[in-house]
């Protein structure tokens, strides 16, 4: 298949919330305690609410700005890239990118909308996030039907809220949330704890996907006080491996033999060592752990019920005869420091090159359709959603770097895709 067919949606990328997102969904008497941006004394824009403040980190909302100046500094937004909060924009940069539709995470609540649950007043709280995700859902992936996924916030504060609040989405088209890798870590029983079944069996009973993206646990992984930041960025996808070891040892899966839950951003390579590994531990120790998975084998359990995703994984590409290929999905990542934009069709093609048709299909974008409930045909035809279709549609998006120093970009002349992929040895 030439890349200029391929058909791409994300099922990981992440949005820059804009100043005036409440305006049309708080109740009224919440009105003046909704969150509110402001501008702090260095300039940069932060979230407050309830007295908490929330800033955005560069890292968040890199694309666009040169490697060089990539840091996890508090940002303002005159100097990110619109397509970060903008959605009009952002579909412009989607259309550039070649990627049909996409999901979207949350920033400044955090994964889980942990900053929402640290409420004083949990009526408001919870106020709170339903005007986040009726939001979501209504204007930014309302605005382009057939564009976005929709995904809710759970009020991850009490489990009976969260069913209801699934419920309440699945109504309005929504079948995905997203939640912690690692509960514990932020204040709450583990995913082993039956604490969390009245969430397990809205998100089974509504085919709601869970989301476990990396870093939702709010805590990344530290090696030692001195170690480079290099060694955090190597470490943060694999060590999805522990909410996976979690997934599979845990009741869940098998008290809710419906419920699907993806590893976002966790990437693939690292999958058939797992498996392998987790069957040998159920052979060798089942019968002093107790460990019971009937008439399968763990990894049978994991590859029917755990959906993967990856941005680039040559390694997991060329072993997915170890995976389920139903359940593997790609992401961009965009805005993200670790995202392909604006050359993800470029960065993903030589991993496919060779790969039968309908594999390239299912991986691209058939798998998020049918897992995410998604039915973006049924809203645009395929022929207008083809990397080459949407790029015809961006000859005037520049591509060219913003510099959060100068605040302008570099040149008189737009930068495009055939630009940056010329130079696509030197920076992918």
């Amino acid at each position: 298949m030439k890349m200029e067919d391929f058909v791409l949606v994300s099922v990981d990328d992440h949005l820059v919330e804009p100043p005036d997102m409440f305006k049309h969904h708080i109740p009224a008497k919440y009105r003046d305690l909704a969150p509110k941006v402001i501008q702090r004394a260095d300039g940069t824009d932060a979230w407050v609410f309830e007295g908490q403040e929330a800033t955005n980190v560069g890292l968040n909302a890199v694309a666009g700005r040169p490697p060089d100046e990539y840091g996890a500094e508090p940002t303002k937004f005159a100097e990110i890239r619109e397509g970060c909060y903008d959605v009009h924009e952002r579909v412009r940069d989607m259309n550039a990118n070649g990627v049909a539709a996409s999901l979207n995470f949350p920033s400044y609540p955090q994964f889980c909308g942990q900053y929402f649950a640290r409420a004083q007043d949990k009526d408001l709280g919870l106020a709170v996030l339903r005007a986040y995700n009726d939001w979501h859902v209504d204007e930014w992936c309302g605005a382009y039907p057939g564009r976005f996924i929709p995904q809710a916030l759970p009020p991850i504060w009490d489990p009976q809220l969260m069913a209801a609040e699934v419920h309440r989405m699945a109504g309005k088209g929504c079948s995905a949330v997203t939640f912690s890798e690692n509960p514990e870590k932020v204040g709450y029983p583990s995913l082993h704890n039956e604490h969390w079944d009245p969430f397990w069996r809205a998100c089974s009973d509504t085919g709601t996907i869970v989301n476990l993206h990396i870093g939702s646990s709010s805590s990344v992984v530290i090696t030692s006080l001195d170690a480079p930041v290099d060694t955090m960025i190597t470490l943060q996808p694999i060590n999805i491996v522990q909410a996976a070891a979690d997934l599979v040892w845990s009741p869940v899966l098998r008290k809710f033999p419906d419920l699907l839950l993806a590893l976002s951003e966790g990437g693939i390579g690292w999958i058939p060592y797992f498996l392998e590994r987790i069957d040998r531990v159920y052979t060798m120790h089942r019968a002093w752990t107790k460990q019971d998975f009937g008439d399968k084998l763990p990894s049978e359990v994991f590859l029917e019920r755990i959906v993967t995703c990856f941005i680039v994984d040559s390694f997991g590409l060329r072993s997915r005869d170890a995976l389920n290929l139903d359940m593997v999905t790609w992401e961009c990542d965009y805005p993200h420091s670790d995202s392909t934009w604006p050359l993800a069709p470029e960065s993903l093609a030589p991993h496919l090159d060779g790969m039968p048709d309908a594999e390239i299909n299912k991986i691209t974008h058939e798998n998020a359709l049918r897992l995410y409930q998604f039915d973006m045909f049924g809203k645009i035809p395929r022929e207008q959603l083809t990397v080459g279709a949407l790029r015809a549609q961006a000859g005037d998006v520049d591509l060219g770097f913003r510099s959060s120093e100068r605040l302008k970009k570099t040149g008189t002349d737009t930068v495009t895709v055939l630009d940056l992929a010329a130079k696509l040895p030197t920076i992918n």
